[in-house]
């Protein structure tokens, strides 16, 4: 399984505005800058953590984006599912009478990835992070 280089970038842009002040707007430039991307592709994943409550945005000269929760609460799912959506990484193709054996398999491991992703907190990682 693989994510998106979206969810790369909104991961990398959350542990940022967790890592640099979490109460603080940083601006789309400045993320942009830090992540070596373009301001129009890091706004359109921005949007969709403001659309999760994940961050917020703040207009004006000194806007930019601040976290909406507390970080502690913030975990990796949470980026995750608000960049790459919720639905599974494998639906059989073939027509089974009963429930695939297959899919169950993957369903489990999938719930024990996202288990532990969810218990994973972003503001876990900032102090490895400030400074950068």
């Amino acid at each position: 399984m693989k994510y998106s280089q979206a969810t790369d970038y909104a991961l990398h842009a959350m542990l940022y505005l967790v890592a640099a002040a979490p109460d603080k707007p940083v601006g789309v430039q400045l993320l942009a800058e830090k992540l070596g991307v373009s301001q129009t592709y890091l706004s359109k994943m921005m949007t969709k953590l403001v659309k999760a409550g994940l961050i917020q945005s703040a207009p004006g000269a000194n806007g930019g984006y601040r976290l909406r929760r507390k970080q502690e609460d913030i975990s990796f799912l949470d980026i995750i599912h608000a960049i790459e959506g919720t639905a599974s990484f494998f639906e059989c193709s073939l027509n089974h009478d009963n429930e695939c054996v297959i899919q169950k398999v993957v369903l489990d491991a999938e719930r024990q990835m996202e288990q532990y992703l969810q218990n994973k907190k972003i503001s876990e990682l900032a102090e490895h992070f400030k400074g950068r």
